[in-house]
């Protein structure tokens, strides 16, 4: 996915070229050469050659003068670390998804909510079954994809126009209508969690509890999410009543430790 919108429209240009190469070296599972990331990024081989010197100045970048490529540099992991000792989500929740995971035989993530730009994976558990979906820890998604959308829509002070917008753009194995999927959001609000029943990947179905950051924090929607997946058939024969019940209880758990 290209980085240029996100780019042009930033207040803070230089930050966001920045942090769309971090992005971008992150994702690569290989060395990336100057001309490949300045394609990627949308951004002019000086612009981009000029980002990459700053940033290995600062040791988020290392460069291999035999080769010609960067990667991500061991900088980075100090960030990493002093957000995961600042937040109180990510030191709390791996108990809640070591519960559920063998519990339910699910892989269990806890996940990051950014507005309606995105959710990221911040901590994950799986359940000792067969299956397991690949999520790794720093993998991002659209914010209103799957079961963690419905959410969002549900509980998040969000502009419908918006949130008609960001759905059109989305991708789903088996697309909901948004009549449909706003139904959906209304029973979210009635229930307390979401399912996403083989829309956004065939044959998997995902549950989410909404978890609130903070006194006062519902007003403007949860700030974290817990997730279980699994494979459909299998949750429906053990009851997805019953798992979604447990993840509720979880989230509301992390809610109150939270101050919410």
């Amino acid at each position: 996915m290209k980085e240029s919108s996100p780019i042009q429209a930033s207040k803070a240009p230089a930050i966001a070229r920045a942090a769309a190469v971090l992005r971008l070296l992150g994702r690569s599972d290989t060395p990336l050469g100057l001309g490949a990331i300045a394609r990627d990024v949308a951004l002019n081989p000086s612009t981009c050659l000029y980002v990459l010197r700053a940033l290995a100045e600062e040791e988020l970048v290392a460069f291999d003068a035999a080769t010609k490529r960067y990667t991500l540099e061991a900088g980075v992991l100090t960030l990493a670390r002093g957000w995961l000792r600042q937040s109180a989500f990510a030191e709390l929740v791996p108990a809640s998804l070591d519960r559920l995971a063998p519990r339910f035989g699910v892989t269990m993530l806890g996940v990051q909510i950014v507005g309606l730009d995105h959710i990221i994976v911040v901590a994950a558990a799986q359940g000792g079954q067969n299956f397991q979906l690949s999520a790794e820890v720093g993998s991002r998604f659209p914010a209103l994809i799957s079961a963690t959308g419905r959410c969002i829509a549900a509980f998040g002070a969000h502009d419908p126009d918006e949130i008609a917008t960001r759905f059109a753009a989305l991708r789903w194995d088996d697309p909901p209508g948004f009549a449909r999927w706003q139904a959906e959001v209304e029973q979210v609000r009635e229930r307390g969690y979401a399912v996403d029943d083989g829309n956004y990947i065939a044959g998997v179905t995902v549950l989410a509890a909404p978890v609130w950051k903070g006194a006062g924090a519902m007003t403007q929607g949860p700030g974290h999410a817990l997730v279980a997946i699994g494979i459909g058939s299998a949750l429906r024969r053990s009851g997805l009543d019953a798992l979604g019940e447990a993840l509720l209880i979880e989230a509301r758990g992390l809610t109150r430790q939270m101050g919410g």
